[in-house]
């Protein structure tokens, strides 16, 4: 008998790990909350009637997975309590992610160096506190608002920050959103951006640790505007001295509890010390897909459900490198503003399995050359402005950026598709020598 994987989604990005676990056997059921639902169509089975995920399918899955901690972890808590087989943080854990404050609490009773911080929920105040105090140059909303990126700004100098400010005073609903849950203002580090995650569970911590450096920006260079991710650089390692900075130290507050799943510190890397800026609760997008690609046993999922059950089973290469590039439809990332109808475009060159993980996708019907002929045939299309994540690996990130962008190459999707081609080189050129300099990423060759 077929183990059984539901999949409660917050944001439609989970059609490969669907994708992947139906190949290994596993019977799957997929909630999307993204509207209108059509990730997956015609290629994973659907749950309809989201009523239906707490009176059936709880009861039918062998392991229940979550890829955000911002939806349906109140509903999910007394199931966890009981003992279900849930990947995914409880609410107290996801605070740590989207509370900065908290997150910077429990950094610091945990022994880490965290960065000073105020806390504000009058943009007034803030302002003055920036006129006095020009070191802290840096914004990011706090609470329920955390994923809204409008509040999340990182200054060039204080009259850059107090502009923002004025700007944000004047919008009705950062004010609401000030004083019902507030924001932060950080001293601004000058340094070299790193995170390291790891897996934990009722076994304690994976042996494995995931080095990453993320790609935020639209353009090459780290230019525009910012976005959820274009790509991101990773690698495996068993032995990872940022982790045993900012993640080890956490091990009895984890304990304490009950974490399951992943946890992600974001650093700032300096000659003083790793400055952690904050948690991510959740393993994320397109980290996933590097982790799919990273991951070598033969069953993508079973080590999950290992993990819940207090066993590591992971398989990867210690020290292999890979390469994630995101390839985005226009307007992205403004499609959700503009209500650019980007569905039906045809998804081709994206049949190669090892590199290609499918996002906004379904079947339908599209335009295909057969012989000299044009024939409407079923096949890949799109149905979001986020269709394809492409990864490539190797020993060293030369090799893993060779691999990736060649398969990146061969996909062709109607409506100016477009991606970055820097990621894994950029500024990685200049920073790897001083991480190594400093002791980090050791192994980690260009």
């Amino acid at each position: 008998m077929s183990k059984r994987l539901l999949i409660i989604d917050g944001g439609g990005f989970c059609l490969d790990l669907a994708m992947r676990a139906q190949l290994a056997g596993w019977d799957v059921r997929w909630w999307d909350h993204l509207e209108p639902r059509l990730c997956g169509a015609g290629m994973v089975e659907k749950i309809k009637d989201f009523n239906t995920i707490w009176t059936k399918w709880m009861d039918w899955a062998d392991l229940i997975y979550l890829p955000y901690n911002d939806l349906y972890l109140e509903q999910l808590e007394p199931y966890r309590l009981k003992g279900y087989p849930i990947l995914a943080p409880s609410p107290e854990a996801a605070s740590w992610e989207t509370n900065r404050i908290v997150g910077q609490q429990v950094m610091a009773k945990a022994g880490l160096k965290t960065i000073p911080t105020k806390h504000f929920t009058d943009h007034e105040a803030a302002i003055a506190f920036v006129k006095k105090n020009p070191t802290y140059l840096v914004s990011k909303p706090s609470g329920d608002v955390s994923n809204d990126k409008a509040m999340s700004y990182v200054a060039s100098d204080p009259a850059d920050l107090v502009y923002m400010l004025a700007k944000w005073k004047k919008n009705p609903k950062y004010v609401r959103e000030a004083k019902s849950s507030g924001f932060i203002l950080q001293e601004k580090k000058h340094g070299i951006e790193m995170a390291v995650g790891g897996w934990f569970g009722p076994g304690g911590w994976s042996k494995w640790f995931y080095e990453n450096w993320e790609y935020k920006k639209l353009m090459n260079g780290d230019l525009g505007v910012a976005t959820g991710e274009m790509g991101t650089l990773s690698r495996m390692v068993r032995k990872s001295k940022l982790a045993e900075q900012v993640l080890l130290p956490m091990t009895k507050q984890l304990e304490k509890i009950g974490y399951v799943g992943y946890i992600d510190n974001n650093c700032m890397i300096d000659k003083e010390a790793p400055w952690p800026m904050e948690f991510t609760m959740r393993d994320g997008w397109p980290t996933r897909h590097n982790i799919m690609r990273h991951v070598k046993n033969d069953d993508p999922i079973q080590w999950m459900l290992d993990l819940v059950n207090g066993k590591d089973t992971m398989e990867c290469i210690d020290g292999e490198v890979c390469v994630s590039v995101q390839i985005a439809l226009p307007d992205f990332p403004y499609s959700h503003v503009t209500n650019k109808n980007l569905c039906g475009f045809p998804i081709r060159g994206a049949d190669d399995l090892d590199h290609i993980h499918l996002m906004h996708a379904m079947m339908g019907v599209t335009p295909t050359m057969v012989g000299d002929k044009v024939i409407d045939m079923p096949g890949l299309v799109t149905c979001g402005d986020e269709p394809v994540c492409v990864t490539g690996t190797g020993e060293t990130i030369s090799a893993a950026r060779r691999s990736c962008y060649a398969a990146v190459n061969k996909v062709k999707i109607p409506n100016s598709a477009f991606h970055r081609t820097d990621i894994g080189a950029g500024r990685m050129v200049k920073q790897l020598p001083e991480l190594h300099r400093l002791g980090y990423a050791k192994g980690l060759e260009r």
